[in-house]
């Protein structure tokens, strides 16, 4: 499993995915690291040791480059999600953006609106988006989210639903600050660690369930996908809205 790892890691540095590569290296050589552990051949051992002695070189030269690029606000990486595919839950798309000195969010998304629509679950989502950050390991303490007023009959309960999100989040000590725009057209999500992150589609990349009792109904790693991009960034200062 080590080896195939960091196989797999070497594939992602060739193919300049350096942040992808960095973690399948560090997984890599933890595995690797107890395979050492477990063998009494000292020949193997040193061969095993020098190995891995490579593999470390290259994942703290892959960590400084990373560390480079995020200081000159040259950092990019992209996910292409394409139609039909799963696995790419908030948590999976998020979860290692969320460190622990993260304490404020920025969303742009013009379409948070009625859960009623035909093919759109947007409050839903974005409650499922805020669910997620108080799971944490992040301590976020204000959300901002800044969407488009919903057209007609459907105001009145996207203002109640998203009241209702705000007033859930108060009782774990989150304030959700709530601002419209008729002008909004991006999608992009904003940390105050300095990460961005814009997906084509907003929050609502996930498609309609089959049925309320279909696989993929409650968990979002087994929910197909429209197609779409999830590009992401850092920047040393985050757009205050």
């Amino acid at each position: 499993a080590g080896a195939e790892t960091v196989k797999r890691a070497v594939e992602l540095d060739l193919a300049s995915r350096f942040q992808e590569s960095l973690v399948c290296y560090q997984e890599g050589i933890d595995l690797l690291l107890q395979v050492v552990k477990a063998t009494k051949d000292e020949a193997k051992k040193h061969r095993y040791r020098g190995r891995i002695s490579e593999y470390m070189t290259r994942a703290e030269d892959i960590k400084k480059h990373i560390e480079k690029e995020k200081q000159d606000g040259r950092y990019h990486k992209q996910i292409r999600i394409e139609d039909n595919a799963t696995g790419f839950s908030y948590e999976k798309v998020f979860q290692e953006y969320l460190t622990e000195i993260l304490s404020e969010v920025w969303v742009e998304d013009p379409y948070i609106r009625n859960v009623h629509q035909a093919s759109r679950y947007s409050l839903y989502n974005f409650l499922r988006f805020c669910e997620m950050l108080v799971k944490g390991p992040c301590k976020v303490k204000t959300i901002h989210l800044l969407t488009s007023y919903d057209e007609g009959s459907g105001r009145s309960q996207q203002i109640s639903g998203l009241e209702e999100i705000q007033q859930s989040l108060r009782n774990y000590g989150v304030t959700l600050n709530i601002a419209f725009s008729s002008s909004i057209h991006d999608r992009e999500i904003r940390f105050n660690n300095g990460w961005m992150i814009k997906i084509g589609r907003g929050l609502d990349y996930f498609k309609k369930p089959l049925g309320r009792f279909s696989i993929g109904y409650c968990d979002f790693d087994l929910r197909p996908c429209h197609e779409t991009t999830v590009d992401v960034f850092h920047t040393k200062h985050t757009k205050k809205m």
